[in-house]
Formats: structure tokens, C-alpha cells, sequence
């Protein structure tokens, strides 16, 4: 087999690489190519240092120098570029791996999710939920009568005992009103003492009584 067919894919067929070995392939790719980029730059400072050191001595090698920095910056302007489409094609080979896991592991939940409804029927399930309701009334009705108090005063009216309660608030009521109304029979007690002012007036008419007298006589 010639060298071409070889070259071409001719022969023996190869086993396609799978996603995440040719996004490996690309980052050693890329690794190697920002390694010879950093080498290029080293020796364009060097090239560059060499002509401003022999610029006005040594002209030829001056010019030689330059010419070498040219070949090393076309070098770097290709490298550029080939790093420039190398990340554009990792970039889409991880979104193509991710999008393939994403819609690997979506395929897997709805083989589960189906198997998981295999044996479900929506009719079943609403009978079900009816059944539960239906207990659940059920259970609440017993609660109910468990928690209703019985024995004495279960056939009380609350009525009755409102308005019997009512009656006895309007006696007390009145009670009291009497009681405010009623009049006392006690006198209030007289004080043991005179009054000065009493004392006072009863002084002025025994003085009025002797110049009374005195004038008759």
C-alpha cells in the first residue's frame, strides 16, 4: 500500500476517538503551541535587543537580526491563528459532549419515569385519591363525635341558660338601684359643742336685753 493511501485513511480502518479523547488531544495541542509561542517571543526580544545594540556599529548585523525577528513574528502570527481555531474546535467538541451527556442522562430519567408509570392508570390513581378523601371524612367524623362531651348537660339549651343568666344580672341590678334609693333612717347626730357663731349671736341679744332694761328704769 502506497504512502498516500496510507496518509488518506486507506487500509485498515481506525477506531473513531470518542469526544473526550479529542478534547484531550486539543488542549495538549494547544499547551504545545502557547510553549512555542513563548519561545518565539523570547527570541524576537533577542533579535530585537541584537539591532539596537549593533544599530549604529555594526549595521550588517543589525540588519540580520531584523530579519530573523521578521521570520520569528510570521511564525507567531500563524501559531496565533492555528491557536485561535484549535479553541474554536474544543470549544464545540465540549459542547457537543455536553449536549450528548445531557441528552444521555434525559433519555435515561425518561426510561425510568415511564417504567416507574408502567403500572399506573390515571383511573386507578383517581379512585385511589377518592378512597383516601373518603377515609379521611371519615376519620374526621369519628374525631368529631370522640371530642362532643357527654353525660350531664348534653341536653342543656344554651338558650335557656342565657336568659336565666340575664335574669339574675337584672336582679342584681335592681338590688342595687334600691338600695341607692332607699331613704336612711338614722338622724344625723347633732355636735355636742356650740358653734362660735352661734355663741356670738347669743352674746349680742343678752347685751341688747340690758340696754333694754336700762332705758325702761
Amino acid at each position: 500500500m502506497s504512502l498516500i493511501a496510507k496518509m488518506f485513511g486507506g487500509g485498515k480502518k481506525q477506531a473513531q476517538p470518542t469526544p473526550g479523547e479529542a478534547i484531550q488531544k486539543l488542549r495538549e495541542t494547544e499547551e504545545m503551541l502557547e510553549k512555542k509561542s513563548e519561545f518565539l517571543e523570547s527570541k524576537v526580544q533577542k533579535e530585537l535587543a541584537i539591532a539596537k545594540k549593533n544599530g549604529t556599529k555594526n549595521k550588517r548585523v543589525a540588519l540580520q537580526a531584523l530579519k530573523r525577528k521578521k521570520r520569528y513574528e510570521k511564525q507567531l502570527t500563524q501559531i496565533d491563528g492555528t491557536l485561535s481555531t484549535i479553541e474554536f474546535q474544543r470549544e464545540a467538541l465540549e459542547n457537543a459532549n455536553t449536549n450528548t451527556e445531557v441528552l444521555k442522562t434525559m433519555g435515561y430519567a425518561a426510561k425510568a419515569l415511564k417504567a416507574a408509570h408502567q403500572h399506573l392508570d390515571v383511573d386507578q390513581v383517581d379512585d385511589l385519591m377518592a378512597d383516601i378523601q373518603e377515609q379521611q371524612d371519615i376519620a374526621q367524623e369519628i374525631s368529631d363525635a370522640i371530642s362532643k362531651p357527654v353525660g350531664f348537660g348534653e341536653d342543656v339549651d344554651e338558650d335557656d341558660l342565657m336568659a336565666e343568666l340575664e335574669e339574675l344580672e337584672q336582679e342584681e341590678l335592681d338590688e342595687k338601684l334600691l338600695d341607692i334609693n332607699a331613704p336612711s333612717e338614722e338622724l344625723p347626730s347633732v355636735p355636742g359643742h356650740k358653734i362660735p357663731a352661734a355663741q356670738a349671736a347669743v352674746a349680742d341679744d343678752d347685751d341688747e336685753m340690758k340696754e333694754l332694761a336700762a332705758w325702761a328704769s
